[in-house]
C-alpha cells in the first residue's frame, strides 16, 4: 500500500515584493496528524515566488520523510496549484524557475494539487508569518515515528 501525505503550503509577503516567506505542513491524513512544519524566510520577494517556495519546502520534507509517498499539495494559491496542475502557464522567469525545480523534485512521483480556501491554509500561514517575524528559515519535525 502506498503511503500517503497531505503537504498543506502558503507564502507570504508583507508589501509585494516585500518581506516575504513561505510555509508547510506535511500531516498524516489518517490521522490528521501534523509531521513537520517548515518556514522558508525569503528576504524581499513577491507573494507569489514565497507561494512556490513553501510548496517546494513542503514537498522536500514530505519526500525526505518518506521518498515514495503519495503527496497531495494543497494550497490557497489558485496561480500556484493552476500552474503546476499543468492547467494554466508560467509566464514569469523566476516562477517558471521556481515551477522547473518543483516539477525536478516531484519527477515522476504520484503528487496531485488541490486548491483550498484560505481559512483552510492556516497551519501552513502560521508556518509563513512564523519565519517572516523571525526572518529567518525553520524545520520543526513534531512526529519521530516512522512516515
Amino acid at each position: 500500500m502506498t503511503r500517503r501525505l497531505v503537504v498543506e503550503a502558503d507564502g507570504g509577503s508583507r508589501g509585494n515584493p516585500g518581506v516575504a516567506a513561505g510555509g508547510a505542513v506535511v500531516i498524516d491524513p489518517e490521522s490528521d496528524t501534523v509531521l513537520s512544519e517548515v518556514g522558508v524566510y525569503m528576504g524581499i520577494a513577491t507573494n507569489n515566488v514565497a507561494e512556490y517556495a513553501g510548496m517546494i519546502a513542503g514537498l522536500e520534507v514530505a519526500f525526505e520523510r518518506h521518498p515514495d509517498a503519495a503527496v497531495l499539495v494543497r494550497m490557497d494559491s489558485k496561480l500556484v496549484v493552476e500552474q503546476m496542475s499543468g492547467r494554466w502557464k508560467v509566464s514569469h522567469p523566476d516562477m517558471q524557475a521556481l515551477a522547473r525545480r518543483a516539477r525536478t523534485l516531484i519527477g515522476g512521483r504520484d503528487v496531485a494539487f488541490e486548491w483550498v480556501p484560505r481559512l483552510s491554509n492556516s497551519r501552513a500561514d502560521a508556518a509563513a508569518n512564523e519565519s517572516m517575524d523571525r526572518r529567518e528559515s525553520f524545520r520543526r519535525d513534531l512526529d519521530s515515528g516512522p512516515a
